[in-house]
């Protein structure tokens, strides 16, 4: 399973680089605007930033809802370098963008994915990643992890070559969790990556390993 990392900081971003794990990155305006980066050509030249900081895929969200208006903002996207992949809401006129820039070359990530119904139509359309919200799900008195399982279940059987990309991770449980039930990519804030570090465990036997060396 990949790691991307969900967010416009750029030091976090170095930070999970820097620990050897990170493959990509994904970016939405609220944390864009978390950043303070505000305007066109400032958010261009930071998701520019980003792809030079990593090897992998960085998401960039077009803010356009009507199919003309994806495409275009799609197009400047995609342009400002090889590894962006085109961030499209789960909405009529998303799926026929999404069907658009399959045919076009341009990478797509179908977000804002709720059901297994919504990523079917997303894997028909030729989406690169689908991204359910498993967060969001279960603050609906639903089951997040369950929904994963479900559409990997489906791309697996119907042989679609999107990647299931769990987003709206709240936890290191949630990044254990997804990796059970399937999921090609997590996508974290750094502190539930930082997460899988802690066990009392670990803390407790480096204390008595370091406290014995004393001894030596």
């Amino acid at each position: 399973m990949k790691f991307f990392i969900d967010t416009a900081n750029l030091s976090q971003i170095q930070e999970a680089h820097d620990l050897g794990i990170l493959d990509g990155v994904t970016t939405n305006p609220s944390l864009m605007a978390k950043e303070g980066i505000k305007g066109e050509a400032a958010i261009m030249k930071h998701y520019e930033t980003i792809c030079e900081m990593v090897e992998g895929d960085v998401s960039a969200e077009v803010l356009s809802t009507d199919f003309a208006g994806i495409v275009e903002e799609g197009k400047k996207l995609a342009a400002i370098h090889p590894n962006i992949v085109v961030k499209v809401p789960m909405i009529k006129d998303g799926v026929k963008a999404i069907r658009w820039f399959t045919e076009n070359g341009i990478r797509t990530n179908c977000t804002l994915v709720f059901s297994a119904g919504q990523a079917i139509l997303a894997a028909k359309a030729g989406a690169a990643y689908v991204s359910p919200f498993i967060g969001r799900i279960d603050d609906s008195s639903w089951d997040g992890i369950e929904l994963i399982a479900q559409i990997a279940q489906i791309y697996s059987i119907q042989g679609f070559k999107t990647e299931v990309l769990a987003a709206s991770i709240r936890n290191a449980l949630h990044i254990v969790k997804c990796a059970e039930n399937g999921a090609d990519v997590c996508t974290c804030p750094l502190d539930s990556i930082l997460g899988l570090l802690k066990h009392p465990l670990t803390d407790i036997g480096l204390a008595k390993f370091l406290e014995d060396a004393k001894k030596m």
